[in-house]
């Protein structure tokens, strides 16, 4: 099976470009199953009910978040009976919605689990002790597993890899919203990428207005970022083959559509 996997969707120009691009890639791809990260779609934080409806709607079968799940006061009125989106795992017991979801292809099952990492971030649980707990939950009804590992330092990427190889098909990192290049497959067969990048402004600043952003750097003062309305976009996606029976990834490829990386059908 193949699973798409669409990097942090950020304000207005991500979702044009998700709304846009979404049906030619996947009409390219052909991926079975379609997982987009949703954490910055709503202004650049947070996402909405109409966001989230409108990303199923386009073609995605679960939607991810991260650190700015809660940004946006709307998620509390829905995140309970949204039952493909997924926010981070090792938020504290009792927080409202649910880290794993199990998505339906054929007669196969596919776990979608979000962690969220602590490193430069604000603290939760371990998301090691969480995704051993969840992967355990997960493999008793299928060996299909994807996790969306949202977080700072590659180094805390890079060792949730290795520490999930060959119990996950997949980690793929989110969160710094700049592809990288270090896509592999790691030796028991899990697919690996530090980020998968982001979707939205391809001439801001992480999605963000760049002036602002320079700004904070040269006067160290508080600043409000805001994504900006115009000007050129980029999409960031990756795409992952699994052996739907042993859950092993035989391969992951970098998507990135841009001015500089045009979208060739």
């Amino acid at each position: 099976m193949k699973l798409l996997f669409v990097g942090d969707v950020v304000g207005s120009p991500g979702r044009d470009m998700l709304k846009e691009y979404l049906p030619k890639i996947k009409e390219k791809y052909r991926p079975h199953i379609t997982v987009v990260n949703g954490e910055n779609s709503a202004g650049g934080r947070g996402i909405t009910e109409k966001i989230y409806r409108e990303f199923l709607e386009w073609g995605a079968q679960a939607v991810t978040l991260g650190n700015h799940a809660w940004d946006n006061r709307d998620i509390f009125e829905f995140i309970d009976s949204a039952k493909y989106l997924v926010r981070p795992a090792n938020f504290p017991a009792g927080t409202p919605g649910e880290g794993l979801k199990f998505l339906k292809w054929n007669t196969f099952e596919i776990a979608i689990i979000n962690l969220q990492a602590r490193t430069f971030m604000p603290p939760l649980d371990c998301p090691f002790v969480k995704a051993e707990e969840l992967v355990a939950e997960a493999r008793k009804r299928t060996p299909i597993i994807f996790i969306d590992f949202h977080g700072e330092a590659t180094s805390e990427k890079q060792a949730m890899g290795w520490f999930l190889d060959g119990k996950v098909s997949a980690v793929v990192g989110t969160h710094t919203h700049v592809q990288t290049a270090d896509n592999r497959i790691l030796p028991n067969g899990t697919a690996y990428l530090s980020d998968v990048g982001m979707t939205g402004p391809y001439d801001g600043i992480l999605g963000m207005e760049r002036e602002a952003v320079i700004h904070r750097f040269l006067t160290s003062l508080p600043v409000r970022f805001e994504v900006p309305k115009e000007g050129r976009t980029v999409l960031s996606a990756v795409l992952i083959d699994i052996d739907e029976k042993t859950g092993q990834s035989k391969k992951i490829e970098r998507i990135l559509i841009n001015d500089d990386h045009p979208f060739y059908t």
